[in-house]
């Protein structure tokens, strides 16, 4: 999976809050018709996305033409959610995408809820996080996947008790939050359905051979 990198001003290259694709952008002032010969910069820049053609604008920050924020679309920069990823999990984090921009701490709570929810789906309990991961490494989760979950449920624990985690620190820690509940579904949802997938289409010939070793 490509690293996510959320929208900024000025940058010319981040993942789309449109079409999600990491792309190219080119940037421009935006200008309002003043009069009908000359027209004059309105405060605003426009970013069009290399890939889906959609613009994304921004307004400059006052005082400081090299700041601005994004205005439209008004949607989380934030990543999307993995395509796999099950319907209760994916609740919990469009939820935190939703509320990222403004609270950056309520959105890690939601993704440590989000990563719980997950490993219900993995087979856990769902009652101790800490337990889950535990017995999902006794079931041979490979050890970064296990980094994955033990972040999330840490920054997400810390979030939300007084002096652990400066508001500064939760903006930076939390898009990779996101990221890392994603990278969790393509490991053990994604992978093991297209590994699946793959041997269904073998001969079957081919697949009572692989069975009949099997039983």
């Amino acid at each position: 999976m490509h690293k996510y990198v959320p929208a900024s001003f000025h940058a010319t290259a981040f993942n789309c809050p449109h079409c999600g694709a990491y792309a190219q952008f080119k940037w421009s002032p935006l200008r309002a018709d003043m009069y009908i010969h000359g027209t004059a910069v309105t405060g605003l820049k426009v970013s069009l996305c290399g890939h889906c053609d959609d613009p994304v604008y921004w307004e400059v920050g006052a005082g400081d033409p090299s700041g601005g924020r994004m205005i439209i679309p008004q949607g989380s920069v934030a990543p999307h959610p993995h395509p796999d990823m099950p319907t209760e999990v994916k609740a919990d984090y469009n939820e935190a995408r939703a509320i990222f921009n403004e609270s950056p701490r309520a959105a890690a709570a939601l993704l440590r809820l989000s990563m719980q929810r997950l490993c219900i789906v993995l087979g856990e309990p769902g009652k101790n996080i800490n337990d889950d991961i535990g017995s999902l490494v006794k079931k041979g989760l490979p050890a970064g996947i296990q980094k994955a979950l033990d972040v999330v449920r840490v920054v997400g624990n810390n979030a939300v008790h007084p002096g652990k985690l400066s508001d500064e620190d939760l903006v930076e820690v939390a898009i990779p939050l996101f990221e890392l509940i994603n990278v969790v579904v393509e490991d053990r949802i994604s992978r093991p359905k297209a590994l699946e997938e793959l041997y269904q289409r073998l001969p079957q010939g081919a697949r009572d051979a692989v069975d009949k070793r099997d039983a």
